[in-house]
């Protein structure tokens, strides 16, 4: 890699992408690295399903040269990933840990006892299981970083969030690892419908609206909001209220109803309601955090909150599209469309080169950034992106009836990385019955359940006590 201080740009840069097969994450990254005019270099694709990485170099590489691309980039499909990861200056992680077909267990088996989730990748029975599944890929990952680029900074996008960048620095403490989210982006996007509703102000930008973050990814709230010298806690307030029992329709209304990833924001305004701080990730994600008989009883209470389960059928369909997509972009009857994701892993990248600053926020280990919450455990706040530097910033503590619900799931995830890296059946299961979601249900039933859920898994689970 070749840093011009003149020009402010870099060539040379390498990264290398594991999960680089996606048919998804990896077209977006494509569309985000070609609109950047200080970078470029070339891209290095790992997956467990090679062709699918070979699908993508040949994607990848019929952007370059293109009008619209303002930057070169070559895309390589590799069988080893001691070959993407040599010399790679940035590693990115988006994996699908297992496939459809175990999370179909993950989020439908517990439906047969009354447990319904939303997303069922973070937390609840789905989510602790795909950790199960993932911790172990994660502790591979970070062996080879640790012996091929332990300089590369690594940027994981795959959940659970928390769990997986956890695992990384229990394998490999000096990682330089954090883990983006989109999730309070959406938040930050609902404070400025906030301020053009209540206040009549158009045209603000997401960067213009100023807030400080702490929590657990998927899990986070906003205590402080300002869009310039306007306290957005108090527009917030009255559009909440406003908007409480109807929600705010930011899309066509119904939407949230079909299996989509779309809401009428009443969980979080519910929240707010409740505690008094703003909720910052979509509704999907939150309801799955707290009782089930809250947001997530059944499908009827669902629809009453205006929100989706998004089904593994539904995300099937979704794949199959994907795939018939890929197809048409290999053969060329389907020519590429640079589209920008919104996320931010590009500008990061630049900022860690010394091209531009940067503050968003970001999961890393928590070194007292979130007071009361336990050192170690991954958090998400704020951080400062400059040349070669993560610096977290100190978000504070969060307000003791808040403080609770989040620590209560910390600590769960904890008891889920300990029971995956010593293979300990019950342990797990402590973790499993202390889930917001599980609790409503017998003892017994939690039993039936947990070993159904295991035993769907176990391909990924061998060795277990």
């Amino acid at each position: 890699m070749i840093l011009n201080k003149n020009t402010n740009t870099a060539s040379g840069v390498k990264i290398a992408y594991i999960g680089g097969g996606s048919r998804g994450w990896a077209w977006g990254l494509m569309s985000d690295l070609a609109a950047q005019e200080e970078l470029s270099g070339s891209v290095y694709l790992y997956d467990i399903d090679y062709e699918a990485a070979t699908s993508n170099e040949i994607i990848g590489n019929t952007i370059k040269g293109k009008d619209y691309a303002k930057s070169n980039w070559e895309y390589k499909a590799v069988k080893s990933i001691k070959e993407a990861l040599t010399d790679a200056d940035f590693v990115i992680i988006s994996i699908l840990p297992g496939t459809f077909d175990e999370m179909q267990s993950d989020v439908h088996a517990p439906e047969k006892y009354g447990i319904y989730q939303s997303v069922g990748d973070s937390v609840g029975p789905g989510g602790q299981f795909r950790a199960h599944r993932t911790i172990p890929m994660y502790i591979e990952i970070a062996e080879n970083l640790k012996n091929i680029c332990p300089d590369a900074w690594v940027i994981n996008y795959t959940n659970p969030m928390s769990l997986c960048v956890r695992t990384l620095y229990e394998v490999f403490p000096e990682i330089k690892a954090f883990g983006c989210c989109h999730e309070v982006f959406g938040t930050q996007k609902i404070l400025i419908n906030a301020l053009e509703d209540i206040l009549d102000i158009k045209d603000v930008q997401r960067s213009e609206i100023k807030i400080n973050v702490l929590g657990l990814n998927h899990f986070t709230w906003i205590n402080e909001a300002y869009y310039k010298d306007i306290d957005l806690l108090e527009v917030y307030s009255k559009f909440a209220h406003k908007y409480c029992e109807t929600g705010f329709i930011g899309s066509e209304e119904g939407h949230w109803m079909n299996n989509s990833f779309e809401s009428a924001e009443r969980v979080k305004f519910d929240l707010f309601l409740r505690y008094g701080v703003i909720a910052a990730a979509g509704d999907r994600h939150l309801a799955e955090f707290l009782p089930g008989n809250w947001y997530l009883n059944d499908p009827e209470t669902v629809k009453e909150w205006k929100f989706g389960l998004t089904t593994v059928t539904f995300r099937k369909n979704q794949l199959k599209e994907r795939l018939e997509k890929s197809e048409r972009l290999v053969s060329g009857s389907e020519k590429f469309e640079l589209k920008e994701t919104g996320e931010e892993g590009v500008n990061l990248m630049k900022a860690l080169l010394g091209i531009k600053d940067m503050v968003t926020n970001v999961n890393m280990p928590n070194n007292g950034q979130v007071i009361g919450l336990p050192i170690g455990i991954v958090v998400e706040t704020n951080a400062l992106f400059t040349k070669n530097s993560i610096k977290p910033i100190l978000a504070g503590k969060l307000p003791d009836n808040i403080h609770s619900l989040v620590h209560r799931v910390a600590m769960n995830q904890e008891t889920i990385l300990r029971a995956t890296l010593d293979k300990d059946k019950k342990l797990a299961f402590t973790a499993f019955v202390n889930d917001p979601l599980v609790v409503n249900i017998s003892l017994k039933d939690e039993r039936l359940l947990f070993n159904e859920m295991f035993d769907n898994t176990k391909e990924y689970l061998k060795g277990w006590k």
